[in-house]
């Protein structure tokens, strides 16, 4: 029973909104969490154990700046070495990889699954992709002049390559806020 209530505070993931007024810089969402298997329910979820073992940290921000969105990442304990694709999708994370859906697109794409690089592309998605250092940890940021629509973007997931696409590894599901009055 302990052991059930300890795998359950480490699973547990803690979402925070800073509270903070959305001007320039301002924090209008920080998410902290550690990842679990994906069995759990619980906000982070790892689908590759090798790459994103149980216990990973993840910490994403959201920033309203100059009009426009700041997204950063930062992890611990992932796999020293990997490249990651990192990339913010439109629904939360679930026990099967492809519940977060797509990739949220400042211009969606009418095919979907997209993969018309027109749309798919860091200029139209939030891409966080980074290389692991030799300690696992990795940071990433984008800017995008323009801000998410309400209720659109709901997660960060961990692709298994760099770029548009590949095997999702993790997802974080995240509560981005569009800018008030936006």
């Amino acid at each position: 029973m302990v052991a059930g209530i300890l795998t359950a505070a480490v699973a547990a993931a803690v979402l925070t909104a800073s509270g903070g007024a959305p001007g320039a810089g301002a924090d209008c969402v920080r998410a902290e969490g550690r990842f679990a298997p994906s069995r759990a329910h619980a906000p982070a979820l790892t689908y590759d154990r090798n790459l994103v073992p149980p216990g990973a940290r993840i910490l994403v921000t959201q920033r309203h700046e100059h009009g426009g969105t700041r997204v950063g990442l930062r992890v611990k304990g992932v796999r020293a070495g990997h490249e990651f694709g990192v990339h913010v999708h439109r629904k939360p994370c679930g026990v099967d990889p492809e519940a977060a859906g797509g990739h949220y697109q400042n211009h969606p794409d009418p095919v979907q699954p997209s993969e018309n690089p027109d749309y798919v592309n860091p200029g139209n998605e939030v891409w966080l992709d980074f290389t692991a250092r030799r300690d696992g940890s990795g940071a990433a940021s984008a800017v995008h002049p323009w801000n998410f629509r309400p209720g659109e973007a709901a997660s960060v997931v961990l692709h298994r390559e760099q770029g548009g696409a590949g095997d999702r590894v993790a997802c974080f599901t995240v509560p981005f806020e569009p800018r008030a009055g936006k």
